[in-house]
């Protein structure tokens, strides 16, 4: 195995020249800016020396160049000052303009509100006048009604003349009242047509001074426009010089580069900046330091033996090799599994912990009721030596096969709180148990009744055959039911909290299983059928279907949604599974059905399932 210390030897290695050629590359950008620095501070020192007279002459033409570039700046500069100013010139005067012009525009803007009033009150004059002269009318036409009445009866009253008479005064003076109304009424549309001409005039005074305002504005704009113009362009153009000048300064910097250099070499350091030169020779110092590491970590390297290191590289690739094909299937495999048979058509699960929470769970605990329901519910599971249900059990599933052409089979698993050791010890001392294995994982079987561990928390109970296929599934011994499948992906759709989790894909078969739950047309429609039912006040279900067709599941949707009572009903019963109108969601060939489930038909439910309630035929009968 020496080879494997060998490879980790060079690992070590190679992780330190790394880390040396990183800080090598530190402090050589730390020397060079060092030597620049210096460079820049010891040119007047330098210009006595020959071997740096081409980067004097090339400082001397770049200064030129920054100080033209430095003038076009202070130009620009001067030039964006002024363009500012006369920025601010232009909107000084448009205030002083526009004020002068809002000062002219207020009389006319009164004069304009006063003829608006005036118009107003000279139209409701004349509405009153002629509204003055419709009751004038309908008086007349109210009196001359009256009279005719009055003449009409039979036999005329004593008074008739005298009443006639009335009429006759009142309606003779009407016609005197309505010439009066319509000279008053002529009056006052004269005066609404002047009123009307003075605003009209009014109007259009201020909308010609609304106009010379907008165009004094628009003036103004129109030069703050262009002036914005020169103020971008001048400051495109100092943006530009400004780079150029900082080029300038970088092209500068070899040349700086140089001198420090030759500087630091003859050990001379500016009078004014002393302290350059020693960082310069302390810098030149690390860079040898870590030169000289590298070196020696190449030559402990080049010492290894490289027919070791071959092998643990070999070794290295394999073990990831490996682990690039067993990662995968790790992660994809499952968290958890049911282990029931390939064959399963129907599930069963009771949630226990939350069935000894739930409320009406607690309401029935007493009853007799109950009391016969809950062990067809858990069918085999309620002989499970030292295991209380629910109290130490956490679920209770039950497989079953629902085909028609096969006898019906069930497999039950009870998942337990905690881990189920004692149990098995206990069962394992009991004489009554005899105890066999397959394939190694020992059976315990006491009569018709089987019990093994098929996990850490988990016992298959129940008829011998079915413990025996369970421990057969659980081994890999035969197919267990896929979890990636659609039925198993159903199954997990409901929420795994509830109390209650039926799911089948033969639906027609639950009637095989089962005393009937659901309406046969409702059975013989769904491909899939999933129900989750959680035992709270008010009792909520969630029902699960999958159609042949999108266009099946958007017809069966809107059928339910208009007979709810046709479809959502316990069979061969007048009980309801709804106590409200069901809300329907479809997806594609899937309907989901959420509603509330009365007591007394949960009650039917849980009996229909538990095969406790008396047959339907039999209660027909009665």
């Amino acid at each position: 195995m020496s080879f494997i210390r060998t490879g980790l030897r060079e690992l070590g290695l190679k992780v330190r020249r790394q880390r040396t050629r990183m800080a090598l590359r530190h402090v050589k950008r730390q020397l060079q800016r060092s030597e620049i620095y210096l460079g820049r501070e010891g040119t007047a020192q330098a210009a006595s020396f020959p071997e740096v007279r081409n980067e004097i002459v090339a400082l001397k033409k770049l200064e030129q160049e920054q100080k033209e570039v430095a003038l076009r700046i202070a130009q620009i500069e001067d030039a964006l000052k002024q363009i500012e100013a006369e920025r601010a010139e232009n909107t000084r005067a448009q205030d002083d303009a526009i004020s002068k012009l809002e000062v002219e525009k207020k009389p006319v803007l009164q004069q304009r509100d006063d003829a608006k009033n005036a118009a107003t009150i000279c139209e409701r004059e004349l509405a009153s006048v002629e509204s003055r002269l419709q009751a004038n009318d309908l008086a007349d036409r109210e009196l001359l009604k009256q009279l005719s009445a009055l003449q009409a009866q039979a036999p005329p009253p004593g008074d008739l003349d005298a009443r006639a008479a009335v009429f006759a005064s009142k309606r003779a003076r009407l016609p005197q009242e309505r010439a009066e109304i319509v000279r008053a009424r002529e009056g006052s549309a004269e005066a609404c047509r002047q009123a009307t001409q003075k605003l009209a005039a009014a109007e259009e005074k201020l909308s010609a001074a609304e106009r010379n305002i907008a165009r004094v504005r628009e003036r103004f704009e129109a030069t703050d426009r262009a002036l914005n113009e020169k103020v971008r362009a001048q400051q495109d153009a100092l943006r530009e010089a400004r780079a150029r000048h900082q080029t300038v300064e970088e092209r500068k910097n070899p040349a700086y580069l140089n001198i420090g250099r030759h500087l630091a070499t003859r050990g001379i350091a500016p009078p004014n900046a002393p302290h350059l030169l020693h960082d310069v020779l302390r810098h030149r110092q690390s860079v040898q330091r870590h030169h000289e590491h590298r070196e020696q970590l190449s030559v402990l390297s080049a010492q290894i033996d490289k027919q070791e290191l071959r092998q643990f590289y070999f070794v290295i690739l394999s073990i990831l090799f490996l682990l690039a094909i067993v990662l995968p299937l790790v992660f994809q495999s499952p968290p958890k599994r049911e282990w029931l048979p390939r064959e399963t058509d129907a599930i069963l699960s009771l949630n226990a912990d939350h069935l000894d929470r739930d409320d009406l769970a607690k309401k029935w605990r007493n009853e007799d009721f109950w009391l016969q329901t809950w062990p067809g519910l858990i069918g085999a599971a309620s002989q499970t030596p030292r295991l209380r249900i629910p109290g130490d059990a956490a679920r209770v599933t039950r497989a079953l096969t629902t085909a028609e052409n096969s006898p019906p089979r069930e497999f039950l698993l009870v998942e337990a709180r905690d881990n189920v050791s004692t149990v098995v010890r206990t069962i394992a001392e009991d004489k009554q148990f005899e105890r066999r294995t397959i394939s190694g994982l020992p059976v315990w079987q006491r009569s018709d009744f089987s019990i093994a561990r098929v996990g850490p928390k988990t016992l298959a109970v129940g008829p011998p055959d079915g413990v025996d296929e369970l421990v057969r599934v659980r081994l890999g011994l035969e197919a267990d039911l896929q979890i990636t499948g659609e039925f198993f992906d159903r199954y997990q759709a409901l929420d795994p909290e509830t109390t209650l989790r039926l799911i089948s894909r033969d639906p027609p078969g639950l009637a095989r299983a089962f005393h009937p739950i659901f309406p046969r047309e409702l059975l013989e429609s769904a491909q899939l059928l999933g129900l989750g039912v959680s035992l709270q006040t008010p009792v909520k279900a969630r029902l699960l279907l999958r159609l042949p067709s999108e266009n099946a599941a958007s017809d069966l949707a809107k059928s339910i949604h208009d007979d709810p009572h046709r479809w959502l009903r316990i069979e061969q019963s007048d009980l309801l599974l709804f106590a409200a109108p069901p809300e329907i969601n479809r997806q594609h060939a899937d309907l989901e059905i959420r509603f509330n489930i009365p007591e007394n038909s949960a009650r039917l439910l849980l009996q229909r399932m538990a095969k406790t309630d008396a047959p339907p035929a039999a209660t027909a009968a009665n």
